[in-house]
């Protein structure tokens, strides 16, 4: 198992779930999710094998030996098996902020994405404010999934603020939206 320099506990826990430093063989998985999903991501292109391969020999690899790594990436596990990836990504060590990403398989998010979302949001936010006492999280989405707001404010996220016309999708431009939660207990 990948060991986060940065962090005192590696695993975070839940009912049936946990959360683990990104494991290798979950790249083609995470993949094949990204592309599906890429309607709703900053990805440009479409990926594949080579490019998955060189990101985590280039960029992944190097991230667990950091004090402060740009970026801290989990496997999401139920009962042994990967059902989604994401993290604290733009990590600002001197402002301690940072974004969350997440995607799940894609099948699980069309019928279960509310709790798996309650469930890693509940994770992660472990790992920023009990572990690395980050003063503030978010989330940076594009306005195409209303569904994910819900869960969002749920879980105690406020919108910051709306981008207005960020992102062309289906020929028509929407906005981003900002939701973020601040660590009141340090």
């Amino acid at each position: 198992m990948n060991i986060y320099k940065v962090l005192n506990n590696q695993f975070f826990s839940v009912d049936r779930y946990s959360l683990v430093p990104i494991r290798f063989e979950d790249r083609y998985s995470i993949m094949n999710w990204r592309n599906e999903q890429i309607f709703h991501l900053r990805q440009v292109k479409l990926l594949n094998k080579r490019d998955q391969d060189e990101y985590f020999k280039n960029v992944v690899s190097k991230l667990f030996d950091k004090e402060h790594p740009n970026q801290l990436l989990f496997s999401l596990i139920q009962e042994d098996v990967c059902i989604g990836y994401g993290g604290l990504v733009h990590i600002n060590w001197v402002d301690k902020t940072a974004e969350i990403s997440f995607i799940m398989d894609t099948l699980l998010e069309e019928i279960n994405f509310d709790k798996i979302w309650e469930v890693y949001l509940s994770l992660i936010e472990k790992v920023a404010f009990q572990e690395l006492k980050l003063n503030r999280i978010y989330t940076f989405a594009y306005d195409v999934r209303p569904h994910l707001y819900v869960v969002l404010q749920r879980a105690g996220f406020k919108q910051e603020s709306r981008l207005k016309n960020q992102y062309l999708h289906d020929n028509k431009y929407v906005d981003a939206l900002i939701h973020s939660k601040f660590n009141y207990n340090d």
